[in-house]
């Protein structure tokens, strides 16, 4: 259950690393395309191992309902994330006042979430999917120049205040951590052992489609380093129920995610430059 809860990548702290950090444009894209959508396998995996561990639901836990779980919840959040997308792009086509234009983006993410939680669908894959939409079709076809500045305008100050409020939030809740002395072998522990595993799970893909796709030098390394924890990590393991590992769980998570952050974020640049040599 830990292993699920922590291994995805969290797309705040991601794509807030590769605003300072220059990579290569084939391995931006790898970096951002997996942390923005997997989220919803994480969700997927941590719910059956939290099913096993708690002993619930032990006559649904098969391959069959795994799946199943699978599907609603990551790919049809993505398939109504593409419908809200597709219906915003529409009404955004027959208008052009860029007021207005802001106003539906915003209804949009925050309706779009709203509804697919309520559809027991992934909130976060389906935003995603209908962000993409707005902002790859959106400049083409539906928005004038001065809709795109101010829209655009609008998210990059949204997006800096929320990556503010989120890291707030992630240091605040040291307060709730029920820190003893006898947790401290744990998150020792767990911090070389999530960048263990964070190896091996980014190796493997790598070097069995390395013979019919082509790779960054180094990109290994840079996204194994890069696995940045946070906000994701944090929210599903405090949505543990009250069982008495959960302080250790808690202090194990809060431990990687602080670590990935600070210790790996502020260094990403660095081993970048040292394995992908990029000229000025």
């Amino acid at each position: 259950m830990f292993g699920a809860l922590i291994s995805p990548t969290d797309p705040v702290a991601v794509l807030s690393t590769l605003k300072t950090v220059r990579v290569p444009k084939e391995l931006e894209v790898d970096m951002t395309g997996e942390s923005l959508f997997n989220d919803g396998i994480g969700v997927v995996a941590f719910t059956v191992a939290l099913a096993i561990a708690t002993g619930s639901d032990k006559d649904n836990l098969s391959f069959l309902f795994v799946t199943k779980l699978f599907v609603v919840e990551a790919l049809g959040g993505a398939a109504f994330g593409a419908v809200t997308g597709y219906v915003a792009f529409r009404a955004m086509r027959r208008i052009d006042n860029y007021a207005i234009e802001v106003l539906i983006s915003l209804a949009l993410a925050t309706g779009t979430y709203a509804l697919a939680a309520k559809m027991h669908l992934s909130g976060p894959l389906a935003v995603v999917v209908a962000g993409i939409l707005i902002g790859n079709r959106g400049p083409l076809d539906a928005m004038s120049d001065l809709t795109q500045r101010y829209l655009f305008g609008f998210w990059q100050l949204a997006d800096e205040i929320l990556n503010s409020v989120l890291f707030l939030l992630i240091g605040l809740e040291v307060l709730v951590l029920r820190l003893t002395s006898s947790f401290a072998w744990i998150m020792a522990l767990s911090v070389p052992l999530a960048l263990a595993a964070r190896w091996v799970a980014v190796a493997l893909p790598v070097l069995t489609l390395r013979p019919w796709q082509d790779f960054v030098p180094g990109t290994i390394s840079v996204l194994t380093w890069g696995g940045l924890r946070g906000g994701i990590s944090i929210a599903l393991v405090l949505s543990l129920p009250e069982i008495p590992e959960k302080g250790l769980l808690l202090a194990a998570t809060y431990a990687v995610v602080v670590i990935t952050i600070v210790v790996q974020g502020l260094t990403l640049q660095a081993l970048v430059a040292r394995v992908i040599p990029i000229k000025p």
